[in-house]
């Protein structure tokens, strides 16, 4: 069996110059399918990868095609049994691929990942279970998903994310910052769902990997994911989080979350989830101009928030005649 690594630039040379140079510590970095797939950066990343590693292929789509469809390109051209779905903005340590390679091929599993560590070595999520119709993307609201997470913890509610990963755990979607896969399970399941842009896609797809075997997260093997690095730079962001709904960032993590679910569980929880956010925006409103007057401070930043999760929430409204037809559409936010 071989293993292709596929990882989507959009002008991010940087990280992936530093992704695979920590990769080619380990001998093991030459038995492997390395595939760049480019989302028309218009910079000279092409130039600052393949004069380091040669043996990088080369991929252009020619336009910003997002992640779904650029990792579907690389899965095409990629000649491996067994692909791996890498961030750039990730380091390799102790032959971290290789031995996930080698455990993965001996089981039985369609899809797996590793323990994510954060850069000072603190552990990060790296996969998660589903709750039903995707409700916690409903937490990052504010004040309405604060009610939530309590509401959630009284009724003794199990946490969606791993975070501590033990020997092997089995998950229901793995983080695309480090997601193997075996080809005949995508052969079954598809490739990624070319109407997502960014967001959401790894864990649709996920859904219906999910039908064709096991997936599971390989605790006693780590890479460094610098979360959110990449994507920072390319949308000139200063937030790395997915908890900022205020501004075009927040407007595609909405938007994608809004369609996953429509294409996961139906009408019903999508529309159940536009009316959390429509309802969470006019509580926003109410306490975030109230809870700053308390403390004696002006609710002038809450403000601005606040009109930026309402454009954000009206932007999936006006969607709605799509997402709930279902027909192939392009969610391209940024």
């Amino acid at each position: 069996m071989k293993l292709s690594v596929i990882l989507v630039n959009y002008r991010s040379a940087a990280y992936i110059i530093d992704c695979i140079r920590s990769a080619t510590a380990f001998e093991s970095v030459s038995s492997f399918e390395w595939i760049v797939v480019d989302n028309a950066s218009g910079d000279d990343s092409r130039e600052k990868i393949l004069q380091q590693f040669s043996f990088v292929q080369w991929v252009d789509m020619g336009y910003n095609a997002g992640f779904a469809r650029a990792n579907n390109a690389g899965i095409r051209q990629a000649t491996g049994d067994v692909l791996l779905l890498l961030n750039p903005d990730t380091l390799i340590l102790n032959d971290a691929i290789q031995q996930c390679y080698l455990s993965f091929v001996q089981s039985s599993y369609a899809a797996c990942g590793v323990q994510l560590l954060y850069e000072n070595g603190a552990s990060q999520i790296s996969g998660s279970y589903f709750m039903k119709g995707g409700i916690n993307h409903l937490l990052s609201i504010p004040y309405w998903g604060r009610f939530l997470r309590w509401l959630a913890f009284q009724l003794h509610t199990r946490k969606p994310g791993v975070e501590q990963v033990a020997d092997e755990v089995k998950v229901d979607w793995i983080s695309g910052a480090f997601l193997m896969v075996k080809k005949k399970a995508i052969a079954v399941a598809g490739l990624m769902d070319e109407d997502f842009f960014l967001y959401g896609e790894e864990v649709e797809w996920c859904s219906r990997l999910k039908k064709t075997g096991a997936l599971v997260l390989y605790g006693n093997i780590r890479i460094v994911h610098l979360m959110g690095e990449s994507i920072k730079d390319a949308t000139q962001t200063k937030d790395k989080t997915y908890d900022n709904l205020f501004d075009k960032k927040g407007l595609q993590l909405i938007v994608s979350n809004h369609v996953r679910i429509r294409k996961q569980y139906g009408i019903g929880w999508f529309v159940f989830q536009l009316l959390n956010y429509t309802w969470g925006v006019l509580v926003f409103a109410i306490c975030g101009t109230i809870w700053p007057l308390i403390r004696g401070k002006s609710p002038v930043g809450e403000w601005k928030k606040i009109g930026g999760l309402t454009k954000n929430v009206a932007v999936v409204w006006s969607l709605l005649p799509v997402i709930v037809r279902n027909k192939p559409h392009f969610y391209k936010m940024l």
